[in-house]
């Protein structure tokens, strides 16, 4: 019964996290569309995909121990946005509309941090949160670069119905304009620390759980 249950666990875990995953990626990450801040929303953006993606990794890896989960994990949530980016573009949405973002070579370094410590959770939270919020800005601005210009986008496709608060309007140079990835990084290393501790937090409760 306690091995049906455990599995049960695993793919309810799955399921549940990394569709949450999914959803706060289409909040999150359609910023680059109607918005004249996109650098500025960029680094909001960074960090609560930073947070979201290392709660979720930490919690898959250490509730397997079985390096190369969290690269699964990543996988799972990118195909998931995808679909989603596939549904909006379906209904008549530009391409860039949801700009899905590059997880899986920070679940990778979150993977390599665990392996090479010997799975050792301590250093995952370490090595591996900080890895994780240093490197997830980059590989998505290096992503950015690759599509529209949120601002053409944006007077492209005019929707009249837009709150004021989301109309375009003339660009506005962004507090952190000149440095989104380096302040997304920065805060996102020290942040994601906290996140991978809590997955690991989680995990022991899962198993409390499971063994009541």
């Amino acid at each position: 019964l306690m091995v049906w249950l455990r599995r049960c666990t695993h793919y309810l875990f799955i399921i549940v996290v990394a569709v949450n995953g999914t959803l706060l990626t289409i909040n999150a990450g359609d910023y680059i569309f109607y918005t004249d801040w996109a650098w500025t929303s960029f680094v909001i953006f960074s960090i609560s995909q930073t947070l979201m993606l290392t709660v979720g990794a930490v919690y898959y890896l250490t509730f397997t121990g079985v390096p190369g989960t969290a690269t699964y994990y990543g996988l799972i949530i990118t195909v998931y946005t995808w679909v989603a980016k596939g549904a909006w573009f379906g209904l008549g949405y530009p391409y860039d509309f949801i700009v899905t973002p590059v997880w899986i070579p920070s679940c990778m370094l979150l993977d390599l941090a665990y392996w090479a410590t010997k799975r050792n959770k301590h250093s995952l939270i370490l090595f591996g949160g900080v890895l994780v919020g240093m490197s997830l800005p980059l590989f998505n601005m290096v992503n950015l670069i690759t599509i529209a210009d949120p601002l053409e986008t944006a007077f492209e496709y005019p929707r009249p119905t837009l709150p004021p608060y989301m109309t375009p309007i003339e660009p506005q140079v962004g507090k952190f304009y000149n440095s989104p990835v380096a302040l997304g990084a920065g805060a996102g290393a020290v942040l994601s620390v906290t996140m991978a501790a809590l997955g690991c937090k989680l995990t022991t409760w899962t198993y409390r759980w499971m063994a009541a």
